[in-house]
């Protein structure tokens, strides 16, 4: 039965879940939310499993109607949330009626906005997960003007015990995450270098990776040499310079091979953070002190 009908899909908006885990020996990445905190967020509002599938959209813009009764949350980005007219918060649960509306405005900080429907978005998985990859076009095609959604059963779902979650805003200043060196930071002249200073976002981002830039009179990261770099593997937050001596840190779209030497990789706690940068937004790299 369809529950939710797309009557204006925004800008970029997938089905995500948390991934598809296990299948780098074929070549298929992880993929999933990009900002994993603010989905999982979203489905246990509405009582779901954390790994439930709801829809990652761009800077808000996103129009649904309900076509049953249906329990909903919107996280991530601050984008204003209104159900017929009648503003309403973040992070809250909302209980939409037959033939009520809720749309999604222009996010004012963050850039990836998540909207959770109790029971998750039901749709067929590819290789256990019902993530889009933008990268190796897998799964569910993005939402389009029209489209239906169902749920999946909720018998065995607990009931939601919170209204709204007391969440702080997204930063929409300087972001500070942290790094681990390696495990080719002996490429480079100076591999502390991606601590000094501030680095900015381009307009160059998807869900593959964020392209950095850097902010004033920094010097670009310099190799010790030109010499090539057999394939190896990337992980999540990696940070891989290309030869223009500027990073990209892959994101959940990432491949799962590259090229270019990984000066450093981000710890995973700080990603989500990385997911909701918007162009023009600055950021700088802190060493991270494994346990």
């Amino acid at each position: 039965m369809t529950v939710v009908r797309i009557l204006d899909a925004g800008l970029l908006s997938t089905i995500q879940d948390l991934g598809r885990p296990g299948w780098f020996s074929i070549g298929v990445g992880v993929s999933g939310a990009a900002d994993r905190g603010s989905l999982k967020l979203a489905n246990r509002l509405v009582g779901n499993p954390e790994d439930a599938a709801g829809i990652e959209t761009l800077l808000g813009g996103l129009e649904l109607m309900a076509e049953a009764p249906v329990l909903l949350a919107v996280t991530g980005a601050d984008a204003p949330i209104v159900v017929d007219g009648v503003a309403q918060a973040h992070a809250s649960v909302l209980a939409l009626r037959t033939g009520q509306r809720l749309k999604l405005g222009t996010a004012t900080a963050g850039l990836r906005v998540y909207v959770a429907v109790r029971g998750g978005i039901a749709v067929d998985p590819v290789l256990g997960s019902r993530s889009r990859d933008t990268l190796a076009g897998l799964g569910p095609e993005p939402l389009a003007e029209g489209a239906q959604l169902s749920v999946g059963p909720t018998e065995n779902f607990p009931w939601p015990n919170i209204e709204v979650a007391p969440v702080p805003p997204i930063d929409s200043g300087l972001v500070t995450v942290r790094v681990l060196l390696g495990p080719r930071d002996d490429w480079f002249t100076d591999p502390q270098s991606l601590f000094t200073g501030r680095w900015q976002m381009t307009d160059r981002a998807d869900r593959v990776g964020v392209r950095l830039a850097r902010v004033g009179d920094g010097a670009p990261l310099t190799r010790i040499n030109d010499k090539e770099l057999p394939t190896e593997g990337v992980p999540l937050g990696a940070i891989q310079v290309q030869p223009s001596g500027e990073p990209v840190v892959f994101l959940a779209d990432h491949p799962i091979t590259g090229g270019y030497p990984v000066v450093g990789t981000v710890i995973t706690a700080d990603v989500d953070l990385l997911a909701q940068l918007r162009p023009g937004q600055q950021l700088q790299f802190r060493p991270a002190h494994p346990d």
